[in-house]
């Protein structure tokens, strides 16, 4: 007998082992998907991870595969590899990589639907939220737990649920949920008969008496080409109405006379390229110099950094290297760190490579990320994809080169949930699995990447001119505490400075850009007699001002509550806003800017799938004037009429309580800088500072970036921290503080009698609380020379031993390899 070990989508340690029924032996194999029994009730749907014939330790019941669901598997052999790969290095579960590797669309699962008993009678009092819940039951044949939950608003609906069906007053049912559902379209076609001249002739003689029909007839064979078979094309029945002029009584008669007959077919989601192709710009002296050697660099290197100067041209390079992989017959994926710059990118690179282009990133539906999955599975022809980190998951098959744009951004790195991988490193383990290359690009590297390449463990090319030699920035350092000090900046966010250079801009024709990297209006409100603050009643923060619309909101839980009128503990109703975000800023241009259009672009303006895009369009066409925003502005975005860039407060970056603060603020004013301004002539970026004088400061206004590297390279190196050590992140969370510190404390001499001083902590983070759970956290900082395999047995025993201990149950653990 065969058995299968399976992958589900839940948070198990290991593979499930089912038996596969006879009749299903000869289809059931590696990277298909079935449908399998789990628990009382729950079906899920699980990846085949291996088929064998070992047979069950005696006494073991195998329940049986359920259904198979594919006739050929929907994973490829180096995906299940490359799976392996990332919970083992990252110290996860499979289930967990398949739960963020695999879309939504392919994983079938029953869900728990709720039934009303209509023949249920009282015998006692119902509580009120019992009574809501049957209410909102009667509106409705069946409602979902979570459609319930939102339909009431109880946080803890299952309790309800649980007591109603004590009192047979509702019935629990298991229904599989919709996975994926091909798009369907209704076509037009001539039917059999009236292909013949004849038969023709006799209808149209027949519609003399039927005009409409007669010239609806008439449009369709003209727009259709069906009597020329080299011309004839599919219409839809969209097209035939719209192109026609009629209503769909007309059409429906033809196809009731037999004439016209429809037919349904599947048609794409996706959008498909009709634009006429670009040739390939012809590359510059520099950027041949730099094509060669990256070719150069791949013969003995399977990486290579390209380190351009701001505006050197590294995206024409990237599309002969990709023009070049695809003419080989191979696949390319090109990574960006954020779904904002894709629509530029994608316009771009859709006029060059038209419909080998493909898109894939989360603001896509489920089913639009399926027909890309099934896309690339199927159609075994060389393909260039855009998209996100998450792209790295998709069914490549023949993947020669990775393009890692913007590689320092830590966006590559996925926070929450687990797997917490970072892309570029997985995209450079992805490329070697595949025999093909990973090509790193920035003009700020990481600090990591550009040691590798220093250290020759990367290959590493330069390209230092700017294209047509446009001129760098000017960047301008404002000292407001100065300012501050002299009551000039008494009651502005911007310095007499940034005003005139704004104004000067705008009377110019040009645009500006304004950078705060908080959103929300003000990040406390606070009473000016006591002190006290509105804080979150979940994490341990205070709660931040947005006026649009009128409330105080939390930014790690998104806790909501209405802006109190007093203070709750003295009463006072004298409260002040503290510090600024981007919504102020936005209040305060209207204010000193009455002529300009303003936009901001922030987490909470560009929520919906188009509003990046629309955002940024507007400010492209020279709609808006302004373009305030976060540090998605930073991010690769290229804009022709920008002749003013502020950052308000540069202090806030360099001040952050991290090893890696200064990399970051000289990567993002850098970037700002010189992504955003001076594109055609020579731009100015106002630094707001109350440190001018700073080292970081004076190298951003210099684009002294080996400088920063070289410094920050010595303070690591004597630090122990990054690329010299490995850092490990163990985050422990309990509701139970005293718990969570006990149990911490464990933990941590646990790993240090294993591993000794390498393990430090436990440590109480700044931010000690967050969705009603306390956290510690412990720090491992490991050579790199020091192999991971025998570190995660180190790791995973512990945690074994720990689980022994009662209170160690109580919290929730993970490990965050490479944190960022």
């Amino acid at each position: 007998m065969k058995y299968a070990d399976v992958i589900l989508p839940l948070p198990l340690e290991n593979y499930y082992t089912y038996s596969i029924p006879p009749d299903l032996e000869k289809a059931v194999a590696p990277g298909c998907r079935v449908l399998v029994h789990f628990g009382k009730k729950k079906y899920y749907t699980g990846i085949v991870m291996l088929v064998h014939e070992r047979s069950p330790a005696a006494g073991l019941e195998l329940k049986e595969i359920y259904a198979l669901l594919d006739t050929a598997p929907v994973l490829r052999r180096p995906q299940l590899q490359f799976w392996r790969w990332i919970a083992f290095y990252y110290v996860c579960k499979l289930a967990d990589v398949y739960k963020a590797a695999v879309p939504a669309g392919l994983k079938l699962e029953s869900e728990t639907v709720v039934e009303l008993n209509e023949l249920f009678e009282a015998d006692a009092p119902l509580r009120q939220n019992e009574q809501l819940v049957l209410d909102v039951l009667h509106t409705k044949p069946k409602f979902t737990v979570s459609e319930l939950e939102k339909k009431t608003g109880l946080r803890n609906v299952v309790s309800v649920i649980t007591s109603l069906m004590r009192r047979g007053a509702i019935r629990i049912n298991e229904e599989m949920k919709r996975g994926f559902t091909p798009k369907m379209q209704t076509f037009i076609r001539l039917t059999a008969p009236y292909h013949d001249e004849l038969k023709r002739r006799d209808a149209f003689s027949e519609l003399k008496r039927a005009p409409k029909q007669e010239a609806l007839l008439l449009r369709y064979l003209d727009v259709s080409h069906a009597l020329h078979p080299s011309l004839a094309q599919e219409l839809s029945k969209k097209e035939l109405i719209d192109k026609s002029g009629f209503n769909l009584s007309i059409l429906d008669a033809l196809i009731k006379r037999g004439i016209l007959e429809s037919y349904e077919k599947e048609t794409g989601r996706l959008q498909v390229s009709v634009c006429r192709l670009q040739a390939l710009a012809p590359l510059t002296g520099e950027q041949k110099k730099a094509y060669r050697e990256i070719h150069d660099a791949f013969k003995t290197k399977d990486v290579c950094l390209l380190q351009d100067a701001m505006h050197g041209g590294k995206t024409e390079v990237y599309a002969h290297l990709i023009d070049e992989a695809l003419r080989q017959g191979r696949q390319v994926l090109y990574l960006l760190p954020e779904i904002a710059i894709t629509a530029q990118i994608t316009e771009r690179l859709a006029k060059l490579f038209g419909n080998k282009l493909l898109a894939y990133h989360s603001k896509f539906s489920d089913n639009e990320r399926v027909e890309v999955w099934n896309k690339l599975l199927r159609e075994n022809v060389p393909m260039l994809v855009l998209g996100v980190r998450s792209s790295l998951f998709l069914p490549f098959g023949n993947l020669g080169l990775i393009i890692v744009d913007e590689e320092h951004e830590n966006t590559y790195k996925q926070q929450e949930p687990a797997p917490r991988y970072h892309a570029r490193s997985a995209a450079i383990m992805l490329a070697n699995m595949h025999g093909g290359k990973t090509l790193l690009g920035s003009a700020t590297p990481s600090i990591d990447s550009y040691y590798n390449a220093t250290t020759g463990k990367y290959g590493w090319v330069e390209l230092n001119a700017r294209l047509e030699d446009r001129p760098a920035p000017e960047i301008i350092a404002v000292d407001i505490k100065e300012l501050k000090r002299k009551k000039i900046m008494k009651d502005t966010l911007f310095s007499p400075l940034l005003i005139r250079e704004m104004h000067a801009a705008l009377e110019k024709g040009e645009q500006c850009i304004l950078f705060q990297n908080r959103r929300g209006f003000a990040p406390v409100v606070e009473c000016r007699k006591c002190g006290w603050t509105p804080r979150c009643m979940n994490c341990d923060v205070s709660l931040t001002y947005h006026k649009h619309p009128a409330r105080l909101e939390c930014h790690y839980c998104g806790y909501r509550e209405a802006l109190p009128g007093q203070c709750a503990q003295c009463q006072s109703a004298e409260l002040k806003m503290a510090g600024f975000g981007t919504e102020k800023v936005e209040e305060e241009v209207a204010h000193l800017f009455p002529a300009a259009k303003a936009g901001r672009l922030d987490v909470d303006s560009a929520k919906t799938r188009n509003a990046y895009g629309q955002i940024l369009s507007d400010f492209d066409k020279g709609k808006t004037h302004i373009l305030i925003g976060t540090q998605m502005l930073s991010r690769g975005l290229d804009f022709a009429s920008v002749g003013v860039v502020g950052i308000l407060n540069a202090d806030s970056l360099m001040n952050y309580p991290d090893f890696r603060a200064h990399e970051r603020a000289f990567q993002l004013m850098a970037q700002l800088g010189a992504h955003t301004a001076g594109r055609d002539k020579r731009g100015t970026v106002i630094l707001q500072t109350s440190q001018p004088e700073h080292p970081l400061i004076r190298m951003v206004q210099q684009g002294a970036y080996k400088e920063m590297a070289s410094l920050q390279l010595g303070e690591r190196s004597m630090f122990h921290y990054p690329p010299y050590y490995r850092l490990i992140a163990v985050t422990l969370r309990s509701r139970n503080e005293s718990v969570l510190e006990e149990a911490s404390a464990l933990h941590a001499g646990a790993l240090r009698a294993r591993l000794g001083e390498r393990a430090l902590g436990p440590v109480t983070p700044p931010v000690t609380r967050v969705q009603t759970l306390h956290i510690r956290k412990i720090l491992l900082k490991i050579e790199t020379a020091v192999a991971i395999a025998p570190i995660r047995q180190i790791i995973e025993s512990i945690h074994a031993d720990m689980q022994k201990h009662p209170s160690f149950k109580q919290l929730l653990v993970h490990y965050d390899v490479d944190p960022v």
